[in-house]
């Protein structure tokens, strides 16, 4: 029987990946949404399963997706934004009869706090030492530099070196900063899925040989133990249901340990397919009540990426409140 599921965040690299992935599948319907009228993912699919949202934060969005789960008749969705899965995930059953495809609120607000993700992974002993700026930061001896970062947001944004104790005796204490301990070694990422038991089906390591705006856009996938098992253990540590990408990197001992998670599909997701894990349609599953395999292996492979235009008709554009063409026209 064929299944109705909606992708939103259609305009990012993670949502043209899913999309796409999906659209392989004869018993999916897939429809596209995104804030954007110019989201290039909403013109993967037809013209009658295309759709506007507000942004994840406007106090319609929740609301909005609701009412598109019973005009459109959805059974699942499937969100590939951070702020929109915060929203989703805290209302998720306003959404029935449709099934969110995300992992539980507690997961993903455990996640996106990277005080709180230390402290629920530090049993696994692949966690930096991670402790508030402030009265806390200043007891410890640490070896300099260290690592300063806000406590919440994704990526390098707010990331700044601290070379001695004096620049960290100056760190402000009121932006919510960690301090952690320095990773001078190489990053990876790792793009986990995890089954309703908290089973990791598989764990795939890759690199990141050239990043542009925060998304891969060179790498390869890496068969290397060390890295699948500590982003396994993170996972279950973190009692995660369906996919997350973990974020590694070599400590001065050369170990890998925890940089951060991010609680959903990574911008660089073909590589994984590619290389044998299609983790959008294992999660389509998964979040349908399907069966999914216990552990599903994966090749080393290689990519690069470029630029691919979607031409369409000019009256096929939708036109929307929240795009940046509205500011310029």
């Amino acid at each position: 029987m064929t299944k109705r599921v909606l992708v939103t965040g259609a305009g990012g690299p993670a949502g043209v990946a899913v999309i796409r992935s999906l659209l392989r599948r004869s018993d999916l319907t897939v429809f596209a949404a995104d804030m954007d009228g110019w989201a290039s993912g909403i013109y993967l699919v037809p013209t009658e399963q295309r759709r506007l949202v507000p942004p994840g934060r406007d106090e319609d969005f929740v609301p909005t997706i609701a009412r598109l789960v019973e005009d459109d008749r959805l059974d699942l969705v499937i969100s590939t934004v951070d702020v929109e899965l915060i929203a989703l995930a805290d209302r998720r059953d306003e959404l029935a009869p449709a099934v969110l495809a995300a992992p539980s609120a507690d997961t993903l607000n455990t996640a996106l706090d990277k005080l709180a993700l230390s402290e629920r992974c530090a049993p696994t002993g692949r966690t930096p030492r991670t402790v508030l700026a402030g009265a806390d930061a200043e007891a410890i001896d640490w070896e300099f530099p260290v690592f300063a970062k806000p406590r919440q947001g994704a990526g390098s944004r707010g990331v700044r070196l601290v070379p001695d104790r004096d620049a960290l005796l100056a760190l402000p204490t009121d932006e919510g900063l960690i301090v952690q301990d320095f990773l001078p070694g190489e990053e990876y990422s790792v793009d986990v899925i995890a089954d309703a038991t908290g089973n990791v089906v598989a764990a795939v390591p890759r690199t990141r040989a050239r990043v542009d705006s925060g998304v891969a856009i060179a790498g390869r996938t890496l068969r290397d133990h060390e890295l699948e098992e500590t982003a396994a253990s993170i996972a279950r540590a973190i009692g995660l249901v369906g996919v997350a990408n973990v974020q590694l990197r070599r400590d001065r001992a050369g170990r890998a340990v925890l940089l951060e998670v991010n609680p959903r599909f990574p911008g660089a997701l073909p590589l994984t397919i590619a290389a044998g894990v299609d983790i959008p349609s294992l999660v389509a599953d998964l979040f349908l009540g399907r069966e999914i395999p216990v552990s599903v292996p994966f090749r080393e492979v290689a990519s690069v990426r470029f630029l691919e235009d979607i031409i369409v008709e000019v009256d096929e554009v939708l036109v929307s409140d929240h795009a940046g063409h509205q500011e310029e026209l």
